[in-house]
């Protein structure tokens, strides 16, 4: 067969005939099984709608269960009912023509005007709904008919399905009968195309009933069988049908006929939607909602969302991931029972065949599972066959062998927000039963060890292999496209290793450089820089490329003794040809988000040699730090007696100063500020005074801790922490807040935040200033305080989960169909409209930016400069 190209979808209405023309039976009986257990004529589960249970045909096509497709039945409505799907639309198109000739309430040169829009519109495939709503709102506004001049009343449209005009409801009849006079012609100046709808369907005669297929009946462990909440809704509607008929024929009065004309309404407008506003939805005996069409199709769990864009698949598996320095970065290790379960296909030629049979043959991993014929037919490898399928095997042949070393598989971490939430990795077969990862790789995931779990896919074909390699391997994502740096590097431990190993003048004999270097490819070890003694950085300067580099550390705190080269502090950093001669390694150096000699590895010898530098340094690191012996304790947070008595006296004094500022508040010797209101400059000025003793407190902790406090060497190195973690922890914790103001709310009745304060306390301590430490521990009211502004970052940090979520989730429906194109453009891949004339309005690629240029200028002219002189 030739492939063809669909070049357009049209959806149609569907009219009553064609109801009846595809149904094989009419439906009308509300039973559903005999008490024998076989599906009655003409019921719900009737045999030409098809069959699911085993042993009975369908008596439409002879199918068996699972052959059968399933057929449509019809049920003849006794009355007319309204489509709660296009309610609205029925009351605009009442509004909008003549109640008595049913024509479109405007001349015929002006219909023509709008029909030659929207056509126009239609031809350059783009939305003319705009057009549509303005026919609707000018033909609303007509009070006469310009064809027959009969006037007009305005049809209120109440919801979910009913409609006055003026005091008198209009029946479902009655709008039908209205809207069957509304001629064809008419019809394309409110966006509908006669070929493909008449208004008149909107309201239903006929209901279809979907195939057994659709709605099956299962068998219940107590032998009862328990139906589908369609079928439960379609029950209904005969019921209430074969009622309405019967009183109808009776001649029952008027008003118990239009009771259950309200009722057969409902009842199908559950069973097409059963969230309608303004209508109590359908519900089980056990209380639960009905999930009804509309349900089936609507939201993460409906048709769309959950059956088609996302859906579960074969060749993966998912399990919890601990860290494995060991493993490169593009490596993954992955657990032995996953590795015999997922498998790879061997396609069989000539040219791989003896391979394909050793697989087979094999009986330890990795071996065949599985072996594919050509007819489709799949036989499992078991001891009992093996021999025979080796000996069968031919090309043409699929060979399903197991996942081993060196394959390559993808890897995943959800929430799965930027391009670098799933990469490609080589497989490495381990024991134990999680996935093993290099923690560098931590950073584009988002992943922690702290119970995460992250999903593997294995590619099946060739194609989507190399695809794997060449595009989504984890070293083509060592700079980021969001912001052109390097996303992976050092983290925690690596930047501090790598800070010990560098900061001033360490020396190490030749055994323990031995031993620091010893997992590094290195091909020679330099000469010692003193007497038989080599220094931290030369072995750092080992597993550096050639390249030249000079900038400040994170460390440089930016102090006037600092003179560049020579920083007292060893925090300004030179590299001269591949090695380190002075400056401290830190996170600014390596350390992913930062990274400078990551970045410029990069660009100066490619993704390969970035990868390898990044495997040494945390190795070489990972080393360092057990070579020095890194630990914190409690007592690290330990200050001297005096430290604690500054400390207090900061406190005291600033307390001081909140009671003066409240005292002149009080007494309205309180200068207000530009644009603020007394209290609100109050307020400022308290947290003002509060903030800065922390500080205070802070900077005394901090000269008592020192620089060999491991603490201290995470924070300064960037590894991990702050000064502030510190200062709480030793110092004082400080001002606690609420929506960025000090903690207010309380009881209303005495205005007071807690009972232990007199009402009106506007004091540091009434208002959640927690002067404690986290070593000395908090007093019972402080640590409330300090609850409440915690409870705020867990709820905030909840909240901002689901909504960004759901905003990124917006905002990639409303870009998914841009592309740029080779000619740098950006525009809309379905109608070819230009969005934007060079992506980005530079058409520069981040990834291939320098640090968010187009190009590394001094770079340029550096190399031209270098050319000129040579």
């Amino acid at each position: 067969m030739t492939p063809k190209r669909i070049s357009a979808i049209k959806f149609e209405v569907l009219s009553p005939q064609e109801i009846r023309r595809m149904s094989v039976a009419k439906i009308f009986t509300p039973e559903t099984y005999s008490d024998d257990g076989y599906p009655i004529e003409s019921g719900l589960m009737d045999p030409r709608l098809g069959v699911v249970d085993p042993g009975l045909r369908c008596r439409t096509c002879g199918g068996k269960a699972g052959e059968c497709p399933g057929h449509f039945g019809h049920i003849e409505l006794a009355a007319p009912v309204i489509h709660v799907g296009y309610a609205k639309l029925i009351a605009r198109l009442l509004n909008g023509t003549c109640r008595e000739c049913g024509r479109i309430l405007l001349k015929d040169e002006r219909r023509d005007k709008y029909i030659a829009q929207i056509e126009k519109l239609k031809e350059l495939g783009q939305n003319y709904d705009e057009v549509v709503k303005e026919v609707f709102r000018v033909t609303k506004a007509v009070k006469k008919c310009p064809h027959c001049g009969a006037d007009q009343i305005e049809v209120k449209f109440e919801k979910p399905t009913f409609y006055y005009e003026g005091d008198h409801k209009l029946t479902p009849k009655d709008v039908r009968e209205r809207l069957e006079k509304i001629p064809d012609e008419d019809l394309p100046a409110f966006g509908i195309d006669p070929k493909a709808c008449r208004p008149e369907w909107f309201v239903l005669t006929v209901l279809p009933v979907p195939p057994v297929t659709v709605r099956p009946s299962i068998i219940l462990e107590t032998g009862q069988r328990s139906e589908d909440d369609l079928t439960h809704k379609l029950v209904d509607i005969i019921r209430i049908n074969q009622r309405f008929l019967e009183n109808k024929e009776a001649g029952a009065p008027q008003l118990i006929l239009e009771d259950l004309w309200e009722l057969l309404q409902y009842h199908v407008t559950t069973y097409l939607d059963n969230e309608v506003s303004g209508i109590p939805p359908a519900r089980h005996r056990s209380g639960r909602p009905l999930k009804t069409l509309a349900q089936r199709l609507k939201g993460k769990e409906g048709r769309f969302r959950g059956s088609l864009s996302g859906k579960r698949v074969n060749f993966s598996a998912r399990t919890v991931i601990s860290p494995d320095p060991n493993l490169s970065i593009n490596e993954v290790g992955v657990p032995k029972v996953i590795a015999e379960e997922l498998t790879v296909p061997i396609y069989v030629t000539p040219n791989n065949i003896e391979e394909a049979r050793e697989y087979v043959l094999r009986t330890e991993h990795p071996k065949a599972n599985y072996v594919i014929r050509p007819d489709g037919r799949r036989i499992r490898v078991i001891d009992a066959n093996r021999e025979e399928l080796a000996e069968k095997l031919e090309p043409g042949w699929i060979v399903e062998r197991q996942l081993k070393d060196g394959d390559i598989v993808l890897f995943n971490r959800q929430p799965s927000l930027h391009r670098m939430s799933i990469m490609a990795h080589y497989v490495r077969v381990l024991p134990y039963k999680t996935f093993r990862l290099n923690p560098a790789v931590c950073p584009p995931y988002n992943a922690d060890f702290d119970g995460d779990e992250m999903n593997l896919h294995v590619p099946q074909s060739i194609e989507a292999q190399a695809e794997a390699k060449i595009l989504m391997a984890v070293q083509e994502h060592i700079l980021s496209p969001r912001f052109g740096g390097p996303i992976i590097g050092g983290i925690h431990d690596h930047i501090s290793g790598l800070y010990l190993l560098t900061r001033g003048e360490k020396l190490f004999s030749k055994e323990e450089v031995m031993e620091l270097i010893r997992p590094i490819n290195v091909e020679k070890i330099p000469e010692p820089k003193y007497d038989s003694k080599w220094t931290g950085k030369q072995i750092f300067s080992m597993i550096l490329p050639d390249i030249t580099l000079e900038f400040k550390a994170e460390i440089c705190q930016g102090c006037e003794k600092c003179e560049g080269e020579n920083c007292p502090h060893d925090a300004y950093v030179v590299i001269r040809n591949g090695e380190l001669i002075k400056g401290t390694i830190d996170e600014k150096a390596v350390g992913a988000f930062k990274g400078i000699i990551i970045d410029e590895i990069v660009r100066k010898y490619g993704t390969e040699e970035a990868k390898k530098f990044i495997d040494n340094m945390t190795q070489l690191a990972i080393r360092a730090i057990m070579f020095f012996g890194f630990t914190v304790g409690i007592d690290d947070e330990d200050i001297p007696k005096e430290a604690r008595e500054q400390i207090e006296e900061i406190m005291n004094e600033a307390e001081k100063k909140v009671e003066e500022l409240i005292e002149a508040y009080k007494a309205g010797n309180l200068e207000p500020m530009p644009g603020r209101s007394l209290e609100e400059t109050l307020e400022m000025k308290i947290m003002q005074v509060l903030g800065k003793a922390r500080d205070q407190a802070g900077k005394i902790a901090s000269q008592y801790l020192g620089m060999d406090n491991a603490a201290v060497i995470m924070a300064v190195s960037g590894a991990r922490g702050s000064m502030l973690n510190l200062t709480q922890m030793a110092a004082c914790i400080g001002q606690q807040s609420v929506r960025g103001e000090r903690i207010r709310r309380g009881y209303a009745y005495s205005n007071r935040t807690l009972p232990h304060f007199k009402p009106g306390d506007l004091g540091a301590r009434a208002r959640g200033f927690v002067r404690s430490s986290y070593k000395s521990g908090l007093s019972p009211v402080e640590f409330f305080f300090h609850a409440v502004g915690g409870r705020e970052g867990l709820v905030d940090t909840a909240v901002r989960t689901s909504q960004s979520g759901y905003l990124q989730r917006r905002l990639i429906n409303a870009l998914q169909d841009l592309k740029v194109e080779y000619d740098g453009t950006v525009r809309e891949q379905t109608s070819g409209i230009i969005v934007q004339f060079k992506y980005g309005e530079d058409g520069v690629d981040p990834m291939k930016s320098f640090r968010g240029k187009g190009v590394d200028v001094k770079r340029i002219i550096k190399e031209v400069l270098a050319e000129k002189e040579g």
